[in-house]
């Protein structure tokens, strides 16, 4: 396990049921429970039963208010599938109802290729997993029919796969706006490779797996598995290199292709890539524009702005365009920012007071979590007038004037979006690209795994 924290009155009374529903239902007993800290519920289980003790991994429900369109039952459905066609993935063992949550095998292995014993090691495991993704992709489209996946009535329905779900669910959300991301709307729906015929099921979040020695032992996180074009998981992988890099990304896909013994589509990759990247931005905008209580600021911030980011360097591969880097104009103080020191310093962990109930780790993600926001606050008050200014004055060079506040200039930057073709496609790049780095800016000391995010483009 990654670390224990034993059953106790720290525990809620609603995870307490979790755990007696999984007595219940599995038999025997649960003797440590450890709370894994991140965004989204989920726990490491052990349950000790006649046979000897059981690793679990319990799944929990995003929430209404969270990110996602899909549902764990659907989840879970996919992961029945998949393990009935012999593709390595967490046994499930059933379904909490409440707290809601898919109850799996905790398989061995970890996460993140980055941290492999040598470069040897990465690539047999990558190997290992686009191997998978073959033969997952050779599982006849027909199969699928019990899932309720639709097969695709055209080339153009082929390749959007589930991007109108995402557009609609940004859509009904939205609360302020989104002048890149409405770009990256307009750009997908404009570029729909219509040569591509051939749907399978795909991970579309694809690259997430855990592994050992120099195999993979479970594919993971299958939440956003649907029906589509099978070169789509090889831009889930250029999407997922990002925040946890995979190695030589061209090496891997020469594999896939003799594997598939199908020759690869660079410009579908490229689609693909774009039209993923640009389904973080979609499910997330809401979430920065308003936060709700809890959520974890920084990184939602952080994922907006690089799956931002990511498809314009895509996109300004393929025109042939120079992505200018842009400068960073240092602090400037204000009779405030000693305050935000102060509140810097009061939330990071060094300076938390010392008690037992905030050993465990999810206090301690928790804490973390306040500290981020406190950093990006400091930033902001320091660096952000000047970067904001250097924004107005970019929008006012191509709306022929200077907007007043930064809203303003969203709001007339998106409406020339919307009235745009394909003509202007370099300039929106360029423009917002500086943007979006000038954010990363801000975020810089909380950006983490993301610090230094740039699109691995493919050979």
């Amino acid at each position: 396990m990654r670390g224990e924290m034993s059953q106790g009155s720290a525990v809620s009374e609603s995870w307490q049921r979790a755990f007696a529903w999984i007595e219940a239902e599995l038999g025997g007993k649960v003797v440590h429970a450890e709370r894994q800290p991140r965004w989204r519920p989920a726990w490491f289980i052990d349950l000790e039963r006649d046979t000897g003790r059981l690793p679990l991994y319990f799944r929990g429900d995003r929430g209404e208010a969270e990110a996602g369109v899909y549902s764990l039952e659907r989840e879970l459905r996919v992961l029945k599938f998949l393990e009935a066609h012999e593709i390595p993935v967490p046994h499930v063992y059933g379904f909490c109802p409440s707290p809601r949550g898919i109850v799996m095998e905790r398989c061995p292995g970890r996460a993140d290729l980055a941290t492999a014993e040598s470069d040897a090691v990465r690539e047999a495991v990558l190997d290992d997993y686009v191997a998978i993704l073959a033969r997952m992709h050779r599982i006849d489209a027909a199969a699928l029919a019990p899932l309720g996946f639709a097969p695709p009535a055209d080339a153009r329905e082929l390749a959007l796969s589930d991007f109108p779900v995402w557009e609609r669910t940004y859509r009904k959300r939205k609360l302020r706006p989104e002048p890149v991301l409405e770009f990256l709307v307009q750009w997908v729906r404009r570029n729909v490779p219509e040569n591509r015929r051939r749907a399978s099921l795909i991970c579309s979040d694809s690259g997430q797996f855990l592994y050992e020695g120099e195999r993979v032992t479970a594919v993971i996180d299958l939440e956003l598995a649907t029906l589509g074009d099978p070169l789509a998981d090889l831009a889930g992988m250029v999407s997922r290199d990002l925040s946890e890099p995979l190695g030589d990304l061209s090496r891997a896909f020469r594999r896939y292709e003799e594997l598939s013994g199908e020759p690869l589509d660079r410009d579908a990759i490229d689609f693909h890539t774009v039209r993923f990247c640009a389904i973080t931005p979609l499910a997330v905008a809401h979430l920065v524009a308003a936060p709700p209580p809890g959520l974890d600021l920084a990184q939602y911030l952080g994922w907006y702005s690089v799956w931002l980011r990511a498809p314009l360097e895509v996109i300004a591969k393929r025109l042939g365009v120079a992505l200018d880097p842009v400068e960073n104009p240092g602090p400037s103080l204000t009779r405030h920012s000693t305050a935000h020191d102060a509140l810097r310093e009061l939330l990071t962990p060094s300076a938390s007071p010392s008690d037992p109930e905030r050993a465990d780790s999810y206090s301690s993600y928790e804490r973390d979590v306040a500290a981020r926001v406190a950093e990006y606050l400091r930033r902001a008050e320091r660096f952000g007038p000047a970067l904001e200014a250097r924004d107005l004055d970019e929008a006012a060079a191509l709306l022929g004037s200077r907007p007043p506040t930064w809203g303003d200039a969203d709001a007339a930057l998106e409406q020339a979006v919307l009235a745009s073709g394909p003509e202007r496609d370099a300039e929106w790049v360029r423009l917002f690209h500086r943007r979006l780095q000038r954010l990363e800016i801000l975020l810089a000391p909380v950006m983490r795994e993301l610090e230094g995010a740039a699109i691995q483009h493919i050979d």
